[in-house]
């Protein structure tokens, strides 16, 4: 199959048909055993989760992937991570480049809290959150990072009918 810039494609099945499986394929957590991946023109033989990252790529995981003894802003901060450029020195004193990337970065955070109306829990450490919103906090710290692709593993799974239509 392919995806073109723009397009939105659904993969279903039944559970254990490889949706995951596939999805893991494109973003390098697995290796495919036939076919290849494409990507941006480029074949991508042996990717791996940092370069598919590095390249675009940002996902949700099926089951919940985020640091629950942080709060929502601080989870959304690290799909910013690949933004940063300023030197470890630069982060440890909090200047010039280093400041200017975080008050950026914060900027877009910022506005992705008010996009997936999160106001209410940004200073929440995850762990206290309903299943919901940390599905909509993992979305959130996908979209951080400003990706060409992203791939979202059942959204939606284990969702009750408000949150599906919050989600929406």
């Amino acid at each position: 199959f392919d995806i073109r810039k723009g397009e939105i494609r659904a993969i279903i099945g039944p559970n254990g048909a490889g949706k995951t499986s596939m999805l893991n394929c494109i973003n390098g957590f697995y290796q495919p055993q036939e076919g290849q991946i494409v990507f941006k023109g480029e074949r991508r033989a042996k990717m791996r989760p940092h370069r598919a990252a590095a390249a675009g790529i940002a996902r949700t995981f099926q089951n919940i992937a985020l640091f629950t003894g942080m709060t929502v802003l601080d989870n959304i901060m690290t799909g910013r991570n690949l933004k940063i450029r300023s030197s470890f020195i630069e982060q440890a004193l909090w200047i010039g480049r280093a400041r200017r990337e975080e008050m950026e970065n914060r900027r877009v955070v910022e506005e992705i809290i008010d996009f997936l109306q999160l106001q209410h829990v940004r200073k929440t450490p995850v762990a206290r959150l309903p299943y919901g919103i940390k599905k909509r906090v993992e979305l959130a710290r996908a979209l951080a990072a400003e990706p060409s692709m992203l791939l979202l593993d059942e959204p939606m799974a284990g969702m009750n009918v408000e949150e599906k239509q919050d989600m929406c």
